[in-house]
């Protein structure tokens, strides 16, 4: 995996985790380095696109409430951060967050941190997608007379 694949990899990661769960995953990093904000969370709104059937022609499902933030630290790595809502808070350590990894080896524990966290998003995808399966209803039609 390159490095933008991998950033874009943690980013996504941090996108879908709680401030709670980032803040966790910071613990390693006690106290939070310093930082400069280059761009304050700022909120605002992104068009949400869908697909027919997931991969059919695209359509404009309607908009969502984005906050974005990028910070540089003393050694000049900069992170950047989007997260759905309006959580500046947690939008400020996930740019702090993704800074810091990409200054990590492969081996460092806030990788190892990143890499469960996206297991148990996986993992919570899976079974929200087996519980969701189980509701299916095949339905069928019976040709009377034939």
């Amino acid at each position: 995996m390159d490095e933008t694949a991998k950033r874009q990899h943690w980013m996504a990661v941090l996108a879908r985790a709680s401030q709670q769960e980032i803040e966790a995953l910071l613990q390693q990093a006690r106290p939070l380095p310093t930082h400069e904000v280059l761009k304050a969370p700022e909120t605002g709104t992104v068009m949400v696109e869908g697909r027919a059937g997931g991969a059919g022609r695209r359509f404009n499902l309607g908009e969502a409430t984005v906050t974005r933030c990028v910070v540089r630290l003393e050694s000049g790595t900069m992170g950047f951060s989007y997260a759905l809502g309006r959580d500046a808070g947690k939008a400020r350590l996930a740019a702090v967050t993704e800074a810091l990894l990409q200054g990590e080896g492969e081996t460092g524990p806030l990788r190892r941190g990143i890499a469960a966290l996206a297991a148990s998003q996986q993992a919570a995808r899976e079974l929200a997608s087996r519980k969701a399966a189980a509701t299916k209803v095949d339905f069928f039609t019976l040709v009377r007379g034939a």
